[in-house]
């Protein structure tokens, strides 16, 4: 399956009923563009490999499926911002930093966000921590 926004590769994967709330459609799976970080919902749940999105991504599912979420949710920061707060949260808790993450994605020449990510980051360290 392509991506929906640039046609580059996707990872599918599933969400685990606690985060269906922040997922896009209604299908209990997502996938994740491994060049513009598009987040679709998608019908192909998979074992993900996250590493395949880029090494800076995490590998650890109960990190990488919030904070594949919350990327896909950050084209309105405003709209939000409560599932940003949550998702972000759950990254921390499962031990990894999601602005540092963040700061890797934005270095990695493979990636061309579709959103503002560099923008993005600095909005999420304001309103957030």
């Amino acid at each position: 399956m392509a991506c929906s926004a640039c046609g580059g590769a996707v990872v599918d994967f599933s969400i685990p009923t606690d985060a269906r709330e922040y997922a896009p459609g209604d299908t209990g799976a997502a996938s994740i563009c491994t060049t513009c970080l598009t987040v679709d919902s998608s019908e192909n749940p998979d074992d993900p490999d996250f590493s395949r999105v880029s090494d800076a991504f995490p590998t650890n599912r109960s990190a990488a499926v919030p904070l594949a979420l919350a990327l896909g949710r950050c084209d309105s920061l405003v709209t939000n911002r409560a599932a940003l707060e949550t998702l972000l949260e759950r990254v921390e808790r499962a031990g990894a930093d999601p602005l540092l993450i963040i700061d890797r994605l934005l270095a990695d020449p493979s990636i061309e966000p579709a959103v503002d990510l560099e923008r993005r980051r600095h909005q999420l360290e304001q309103l957030l921590y």
